[in-house]
């Protein structure tokens, strides 16, 4: 009886094996290069798009896919030379707000370090041709904990004004949700 029993049980174990194993992998893929985008047009300059005044409309999905929170950004950014700012006010569609100010640093053509108060250590930056991607972990507060959550933060230059972002929250390797932005550059 048991050894029936395990006969019938094991095609859908080592099937369910085989699933599990293929997500963790999947989870454990290579980042796209962002070398990938270099010929693409037009050509993102950092320090020329976050110059002046943004507006930004955006959602956050929770990895089922769920719209959980909509929000509105005006950023106010500016340059000194290779060190920039870009202060942002978010307003939620709850009414709620909050405020980030980072300080962005060009090390190198297309390398960009990135601080802000609720980034944990730096945030790494790379342009290649219209894409930025950005690698960095968020303090995130949840019902009173704050959670260290990983961004993997791409954005996409489409014209002189509009630039669409798409950022992957994770943790331990397991996707948390997505947070999609359209940008306008003010004229």
């Amino acid at each position: 009886m048991k050894t029936m029993m395990l006969k019938t049980i094991m095609p859908y174990f080592n099937a369910g094996l085989l699933c599990t194993l293929l997500t963790l992998l999947g989870g454990c893929a290579t980042q796209i290069d962002p070398g990938l985008y270099a010929n693409e047009k037009p050509q993102l300059n950092l320090q020329t798009y976050f110059n002046g005044t943004l507006d930004a409309w955006g959602i956050f999905q929770d990895r089922s896919g769920k719209v959980v929170k909509r929000f509105t950004v005006v950023m106010q950014c500016h340059w000194e030379g290779d060190v920039g700012t870009l202060d942002e006010d978010f307003t939620y569609a709850d009414g709620t707000k909050q405020k980030r100010v980072w300080t962005l640093r060009k090390t190198a053509p297309g390398v960009f370090i990135g601080t802000a108060p609720d980034v944990v250590g730096e945030a790494r930056g790379t342009v290649s041709g219209n894409a930025l991607h950005w690698n960095y972990v968020l303090a995130l507060p949840v019902d009173g904990t704050i959670y260290h959550v990983d961004f993997s933060d791409w954005m996409f230059l489409m014209d002189d004004r509009v630039m669409l972002n798409r950022a992957a929250m994770s943790k331990y390797g397991f996707g948390l949700g997505e947070v999609t932005l359209s940008f306008t550059k003010r004229p």
